[in-house]
């Protein structure tokens, strides 16, 4: 480790930070409908698509309409990219001639892009067409990011009105996250990525010559649009199978710094959202200021055991220095390290560098990251679970000190405790219980590319991606077989829904409550005494949930590293 670099991943965060709180802002006059710098041009573009979907903005919804609507429209953009991958050989924009994707496959993609997870069982270049690649997984890769974010905003509201059961419009919230955010902010990333050197061309592959004089059949494609909306959706999904890894979509140091902002901008803004929200900014500086540290200690945790290097190449052969593999020389250690703490704190999914290939220890931060799955977490969901775990330790902390569990002037009930249970559960539920059946089957067990403990993390690591719909692949594991396509799929169908479905309920539970005045009696969730409760309630959840499975997965391996 050195200075330089210790201080170069402060730096990063801290401009996230920096540039999140004005962010967050934006986002909130946006979602609670006040006057906002893009009116003049996002208005009259919003009016238009409301008279052409048919639909009135000033129409509020209550929970369960307003899930309604995102179900449904989440299942017919879930069977249009599945038709399209399966008619991709005989549709336009398809120079290599890709066949059709196989049903499997299909349907695991599908479920991976309309749950904002991009687990890619595929090779991008190899498997889908332009047109897939624009409408199938662009698209989703804007409208899934964009229901999540919609979601957050109905919670937020529901916490933040009394006596009401409308939860607002959700067309017009997924409208306007389009206009108003992920579109203008796109086009501004992906022109940089454009400047730095990321390709955009639907001209086909390059056919060329080598120094050889053999030929080479370059891939390429529109990189620079995909890539924005890959890492500000906090998609992670790639063009090219190396994902960031590769040149032409991560080319530099600079790209890559623009790469971790992108996917960190908005999950770090919608915390002060929450703030603005509530009528409590500090409560947003708590939360920004203990998460941060979290993903900082992450990232050093990272760079000190790949900076270290293997201890058995040491002892055995005499070899020192850093652990190099599966890495790119063009980002350094302090960057490769901090990529791969954000991409799975912000559960982005894209990887700069093989998971793999990282020492034992450092690669049970991602792992950790994506258990708890809300150290900021993804586009709205990862909100939801900031919020989800301060209401338990809200309650767990009512029950400790005899007084009535609120939060923000609403009590604290039955009902919301056992949904915000439900939600909790589901996570390690649908991580635990795959792993194992997995384990059991000889036909999943041969998908492992190593024997022993690392296999076993290949199979933990990837329902744990799936679970909390990060998508980035720790590789070595086949995963397109049936089994793994199917259980997959569905993993990440039931870790995006079940919690937005719970989350939605107790939304619409507390906005029918009344604001109970604050007392001296009443519990302040706003301090950092209150913060390390927080932090200490999901920290112990996860560490006896998963501290079994991860006892046999790295910490075991780094045991026999010696």
């Amino acid at each position: 480790m050195t200075a330089s670099g210790i201080f170069a991943i402060f730096l990063v965060v801290l401009a996230l930070v920096a540039c999140g709180w004005p962010l967050g802002g934006y986002i909130y006059r946006t979602f609670a409908g006040e006057r906002t710098w893009t009116d003049a041009v996002a208005v009259p573009v919003e009016r238009a698509i409301y008279r052409l979907i048919g639909v009135n903005p000033d129409v509020e919804m209550d929970w369960k309409a307003y899930l309604r609507a995102m179900m449904v429209s989440n299942l017919v953009m879930a069977l249009f990219a599945y038709a399209v991958f399966r008619l991709q050989a005989v549709l336009p924009l398809n120079p290599a001639h890709i066949p059709a994707m196989p049903p499997y496959l299909a349907f695991n993609t599908a479920a991976s892009f309309i749950t904002n997870t991009n687990w890619q069982n595929y090779a991008g270049e190899q498997s889908l067409s332009y047109l897939s690649q624009m409408i199938g997984i662009t698209f989703l890769q804007f409208t899934s990011a964009a229901t999540g974010l919609a979601a957050a905003m109905a919670f937020l509201r529901g916490l933040s009105r009394q006596k009401t059961d409308a939860l607002g419009n959700f067309w017009v919230d997924l409208v306007r996250v389009h206009t108003r955010l992920l579109l203008p902010v796109a086009a501004i990333l992906a022109f940089l990525l454009l400047a730095l050197g990321v390709p955009e061309t639907l001209s086909g592959p390059a056919v060329v010559h080598t120094l050889s004089g053999s030929m080479q059949t370059i891939a390429r494609g529109p990189v620079a649009t995909l890539e924005a909306i890959k890492q500000l959706g906090t998609n992670g999904g790639g063009f090219f199978n190396a994902n960031s890894a590769h040149p032409f979509e991560d080319p530099n140091a600079w790209t890559c710094i623009l790469e971790i902002m992108g996917m960190g901008l908005t999950p770090t803004a919608l915390v002060f959202t929450a703030g603005y929200f509530l009528r409590s900014r500090r409560l947003a500086i708590v939360l920004c200021t203990l998460l941060g540290a979290i993903l900082l200690a992450g990232a050093y945790l990272v760079y000190t055991y790949e900076a270290a290097g293997n201890p058995i190449l040491a002892h055995a052969l005499g070899l020192h220095g850093p652990n190099m593999e599966g890495k790119e020389v063009r980002f350094g250690l302090p960057l490769t390290s901090l990529f791969v703490a954000a991409t799975t704190a912000y559960t982005t999914g894209a990887v700069n560098a093989m998971h793999d290939s990282l020492m034992p220890m450092s690669g049970m931060v991602p792992l950790l990251f994506m258990m708890f799955n809300l150290i900021f977490g993804g586009k709205g969901v990862g909100l939801l679970n900031i919020l989800m775990f301060l209401i338990i330790a809200v309650f767990i902390s009512g029950l400790m000190v005899g007084r009535t569990p609120e939060i923000f002037g609403k009590k604290i009930e039955a009902r919301e405790m056992k949904l915000a249970t439900a939600a909790m559960l589901v996570h390690p539920f649908v991580i635990l219980v795959p792993t194992a059946i997995a384990m059991a089957l000889p036909s999943a067990r041969a998908s492992m590319g190593n024997p022993g403990l690392h296999g076993f993390t290949e199979v933990l690591y990837a329902f744990t991606s799936a679970a909390a719909n990060n998508g980035s692949a720790f590789a070595g594991l086949n995963g397109n077989t049936p089994f793994y396509n199917i259980s997959i799929g569905l993993v990440m169908l039931f870790g995006r829904y079940v919690s937005i479905i719970a989350m939605l309920a107790i939304a619409g539970s507390l906005a029918g409550k009344a604001r109970i005045p604050e007392t001296s009696g009443t519990l302040k969730v706003d301090t950092f005494a209150f913060g390390y409760v927080f932090v200490a309630v999901f920290v112990i959840v996860g560490a006896l949930t998963f501290f079994p499975y991860l006892a046999l997965g790295p910490i075991g391996e780094q045991l026999q590293l010696g």
